[in-house]
């Protein structure tokens, strides 16, 4: 015989590829989804691994952004910095000013950094330009991609303050950079131009040293430019420290959650394309045999079946990657909004090991059953191939046979006893199916939850501002400005509480403020909500212990926990505006912001803390809209201002991690059902002769569709009462530890997601991904015609 490829081996090969095209086309397929998962599942857990240190790589990010006075160093000294001792790169010097615009409908904007630099490309600070282009000219813009949706796209315009004869910006363009060195960038010209007494020109120096991974370093670096200019030239600096410690912090919580996933498609991956690789030799012994008897050596039998289904194999591992990389794009897409990193694609060596992998999952897959069809003597393998080993199953039908079931149902629930090792492929198919359904099912719900959790305050129907610092900005009416009065009066928290309590329609409220306060021994100020009235409708959502209930209490979140080491029952010293109290601890609040360092306490604990907000529950049949229309126009001319609440909507975030989940389990499960079609194509193909014996014996199309259907129920219940639990477990271990990850712990209501109804379905999951697999197998079994079918081989 010739060698692998020509002659009558390659004839083999070929005629086995091509006549046997249903289960060819089943390896080809099943192979490209389990690729393809591989791919996106590798992608996600590469982008999960430290993902600003990748981008600042990219992206050749500053360690140092540094502020200078030009009108305390000259550019030559400036540019004499690039040669410090310890300074490996450098970009500037930049004109840098501030800047408060309005947006097109008017309303402020936060101070934006803008800095003048004549393209996105830098040795340092090389920029991501993700959209647009590069502002070229007078009146353009190019902002941060985190200002990036409806109020500011590219065309978008804004007033560089809300002074009359301000300049107006055309937004041209959106850009990132990773160590946030600015919130803007226009030309050198125009920035200088902006500049102005109270917002005065500075010059941007941008480095990079060559030992700069602890604050120690970067400080002497720091303290090293500030030696080699002028004294006071240097106003200020930021380390790309500080912006790690925050992006790394947002990216943390999805970092389990993608290896949970990734880790089950690359598991699942593997069992289907052994499964599938193995089913399809295994399938083939009897030709093995015939192949022997006319003189085929065990060799080139060994050769010609792993070929067989690595020809298949190699077209759908080809495909799974090209698909992989199509799925991997807008999840990467998602991923880098989430991180708020530069952009991130599939790493080239994951399109070179998943592939590689996938031919050796192949090749060995063939390799060992058609090694041990090369051992067996011909007529063994003519014997072997033709039915299962006998006796095998058999005590199988007869338990199955005792039921009260139709005989063709007992029939098909025996059937999988005969290839226990097809089998049990089959049954981890379905099982690892139903662990990534229960786990999305209950990681959505959680991210729900978590959403819902979030700004508690937005529960109320209906919003009232008293004015004051961090209050609703107030309208001013176009008669008040000509009168000149460009600010709205202040306002008087007691006469809006008195408009609030005199509204027709009101039900019930409470105030809240928002002040900074110290904490004895916590260093630097933090963030403190103070509450009058009943304030459990917009309590957070408790971990241990209670909301507020009393004077001289105080809940926290994780973080102060942790920070301080103190626990529930324990006292803590706050001071706000001079006073002091001693609060005792009494409950864990579900609370993230401010880096779980916000304090809640009771409004009257503190006499000189005044409300800013009002938060109002409605009368029933009492419309929001309405109700909140009718108190504007009382609270107004107080100083104050209300409106209705709309329906929360869930964090981005949120939503970006929901996308991920849907889509990964929607792959993992098709994956799933593939691995059982192809097994019950393999065993329907096996027993063919069989099916046409009973349909000779009376059995009807329906019947033969319920014996086919009925060999994988079995699995199908066993793979879900394996799943869910599984799944369930999953969920309990990974959430948690998202958790931890934004450094916080959870609150039963994120935790315990799964309701009993809910798991009863997801088992039955595993019965409908067997069914499913299975059921184009069973048409295909029932419309063979019996003379054909007792002809097959």
């Amino acid at each position: 015989m010739t060698r692998f490829g020509g002659g009558a081996l390659g004839r083999v090969i070929r005629s086995g590829v091509g006549r046997r095209r249903v289960q060819t086309v089943v390896i080809a397929v099943a192979t490209m989804m389990a690729v393809a998962s591989a791919v996106v599942a590798g992608s996600l857990i590469v982008a999960a691994n430290a993902p600003f240190d990748h981008a600042f790589a990219k992206q050749q990010g500053a360690h140092l952004t540094a502020q200078f006075d030009p009108s305390k160093v000259t550019a030559a000294q400036l540019e004499a910095t690039r040669e410090q001792t310890g300074v490996t790169a450098t970009a500037g010097p930049y004109p840098s000013t501030t800047i408060q615009p309005e947006d097109s409908a008017g309303l402020r904007m936060p101070k934006l950094t803008l800095v003048g630099r004549s393209g996105p490309k830098a040795d340092v600070d090389d920029l991501d330009l993700r959209s647009g282009r590069w502002a070229t000219k007078t009146g353009e813009i190019v902002l941060s991609e985190s200002f990036a949706g409806p109020a500011f796209k590219l065309g978008s315009t804004l007033k560089t303050s809300d002074t009359e004869g301000s300049s107006t910006l055309t937004v041209v363009g959106l850009a990132l950079s990773v160590s946030k060195t600015a919130d803007a960038w226009a030309t050198p010209a125009q920035t200088r131009a902006l500049a102005s007494a109270d917002n005065p020109l500075t010059s941007q120096m941008l480095y990079r040293f060559d030992s700069a991974g602890t604050d120690k370093q970067i400080t002497d670096g720091r303290k090293t430019l500030a030696a080699a200019v002028p004294s006071g030239a240097l106003l200020g600096s930021q380390s790309y420290l500080d912006t790690k410690r925050a992006a790394d912090q947002g990216a943390a919580p999805t970092i389990p959650f993608l290896i949970a996933f990734g880790v089950l498609g690359i598991v699942m991956s593997v069992i289907i394309v052994g499964s599938v690789t193995s089913g399809a030799v295994g399938s083939s012994l009897r030709r093995i045999g015939i192949l022997k008897a006319i003189g085929f050596t065990p060799r080139e039998v060994v050769r010609a079946y792993v070929a067989q289904a690595l020809i298949p194999a190699a077209v759908g591992i080809a495909l799974g990657v090209v698909l992989g990389n199509l799925l991997a794009v807008p999840l990467l897409d998602d991923t880098e909004q989430a991180y708020g990193t530069a952009s991130l694609t599939v790493a080239w060596w994951v399109d070179v090991v998943v592939p590689l992998a996938a031919l050796v999952v192949v090749g060995v897959a063939a390799l060992v059953p058609a090694l041990r069809a090369g051992r067996l003597r011909t007529v063994e393998a003519i014997a072997v191939g033709r039915a299962p080993r006998t006796g095998r199953g058999q005590w199988a039908h007869r338990v199955a046979g005792r039921l009260p079931l139709p005989r063709a149902v007992t029939y098909g629930l025996a059937s999988p006893f005969a290839h226990p090792v097809r089998t049990v492929a089959m049954l981890l198919a379905v099982a690892f199916g139903t662990v990534a359904a229960t786990f999305a099912v209950g990681l959505t719900s959680s991210l729900t939850a978590v959403g819902e959790a979030q700004d508690p305050e937005d529960r109320a129907a209906v919003t009232v501002f008293a004015g004051g610092p961090g209050a609703q900005p107030i309208e001013v009416k176009p008669e008040a400005q000509a009168e000149g009065n460009s600010e709205a009066p202040p306002a008087d928290p007691a006469r809006i509480r008195s408009a609030v309590e005199a509204q027709e329609g009101t039900a019930s409220y409470y105030a809240t403020t928002q002040e900074d306060a110290t904490v004895a021994g916590v260093t630097g100020s933090v963030s403190l909500s103070l509450y009058e009235g009943d304030s459990r409708p917009g309590s957070y959502e408790m971990i241990t212990g209670h909301w507020i209930d009393g004077a001289r209490q105080v809940v926290v979140a994780s973080g102060f926990l942790e920070r301080t080491g103190t626990q529930i029952g324990d006292s803590v010293r706050v001071t706000l505006q001079g006073d002091t109290r001693t609060l005792r601890i009494v409950g864990e609040a579900f609370d993230t912001e401010d880096d779980g360092m916000q304090l809640h306490a009771g409004m009257a604990d503190f006499p000189k803390a005044e409300p800013r907000t009002f938060l109002v529950e409605v009368e029933p049949g009492v419309s929001p809209a309405e109700y909140a229309e009718k108190l504007a126009e009382v609270v107004r001319p107080l100083g104050g201002d209300a409106m209705a609440n709309s329906p929360s909507e869930q964090d981005n975030f949120v939503l970006i991690l929901q996308s991920m989940a849907a889509l990964l389990t929607l792959m993992l499960v098709s994956v799933a059902g593939l691995g059982v079609l192809n097994s019950v194509v393999i065993d329907t193909r096996e027993r063919v002769h069989d099916l046409g014996v009973c349909k000779a014996l009376g059995m009807s199309p329906r019947q033969t569709v319920g014996l086919v259907l009925a060999s994988v129920a079995g699995i199908g219940v066993l793979g879900g009462l394996i799943g869910v639990p599984a799944g369930f477990a999953l969920h309990g271990i990974v959430l948690p530890v998202m958790g931890h990850a934004a450094g916080t712990d959870l609150p039963p209501s994120v935790l315990d997601v799964y309701v009993p109804w809910q798991l009863v379905l997801l088992g039955l999951a595993g019965i409908a991904i067997a069914m499913l697999g299975a059921l184009l197998p069973a048409g295909w079994a029932a419309k063979a015609r019996t003379a054909v079918a007792l002809r097959t081989e």
